[in-house]
């Protein structure tokens, strides 16, 4: 075969490598696609099934809430047993408020997302969360800060959502914090950067780290290994970046502490 020949055949066989390759990934995010909204008709069904359900359960808990109140208004103070029953209202009133909150994250998880997509600078985003988010963390002794890049990372996407979804994973970095070694303390950062025709949003703490055989279910609903959590903040995290298009990747070593990456399309 001569070189010219020789040439037309390694490049027909290097184009339909290409094309291969091409049509897999095509066919990989086809496939993605269609989970995702599989996934999203599921919640959606679930929701409106499940709404009027939580609405019934809402009404009576605001009358329990109410008439406890009332309760606690009534006591006679100069009585005995005063600080006692007070208590235990106290803890019912808590209790019923926990209910009110669980029910108020499930809805917010099954429900229909609608996005409002526009040009959103990851920069701002993340300053603007750092500064909501500063006095939060210096109760629990964290050190809040970002790292800006030198140019700005844009991404068509809700705001709001994706707000939403990093201060899910930074509620989570500081309660990994809190639990390390029965201490408070650590520090959380944040940045942004284009990384391979992807937008990174970086979120590392420098907590506990999670443990190998928890890495498969710490975004499944309703798995949680923090007292007094719901379990839906990573899930609801994850699930308004697959809604954008995107993933949520996870580092961690025991010990040192974990890097949430979420991952945007450009």
């Amino acid at each position: 075969m001569s070189s010219f020949g020789w040439g037309l055949a390694m490049g027909l066989v290097g184009g339909l490598a290409g094309a291969s390759l091409a049509a897999v990934s095509f066919y990989r995010r086809m496939l993605s696609s269609e989970r995702r909204a599989r996934q999203a008709e599921r919640l959606a069904e679930l929701g409106t099934l499940t709404g009027g359900l939580a609405h019934e359960i809402k009404n009576p808990l605001s009358t329990v809430q109410l008439n406890l109140q009332l309760l606690q208004e009534d006591l006679p103070q100069g009585d005995a047993m005063y600080g006692r029953i007070n208590n235990r209202l106290n803890l019912v009133q808590r209790e019923t408020s926990r209910l009110r909150d669980i029910l108020d994250d499930f809805l917010r998880y099954a429900g229909k997302l609608e996005l409002d997509r526009q040009p959103v600078d990851l920069n701002l985003v993340l300053e603007e969360l750092v500064d909501f988010f500063t006095p939060q963390a210096q109760v629990n002794r964290v050190q809040a800060r970002w790292k800006p890049s030198a140019q700005p990372v844009i991404v068509n996407g809700d705001p709001k959502l994706i707000k939403q979804a990093v201060l899910n994973l930074m509620l989570n970095a500081v309660q990994a914090m809190t639990g390390k070694s029965g201490q408070q303390g650590g520090e959380l950062i944040l940045s942004a950067r284009y990384q391979e025709g992807e937008a990174v949003i970086d979120v590392i703490d420098t907590g506990g780290g999670i443990p190998a055989e928890a890495m498969n279910s710490i975004f499944d609903a309703y798995y949680s290994t923090k007292k007094g959590g719901t379990g839906l903040g990573l899930a609801m995290a994850l699930r308004i970046v697959q809604e954008h298009g995107g993933r949520i990747t996870v580092s961690s070593e025991v010990g040192k502490g974990s890097n949430f990456q979420v991952h945007l399309p450009m």
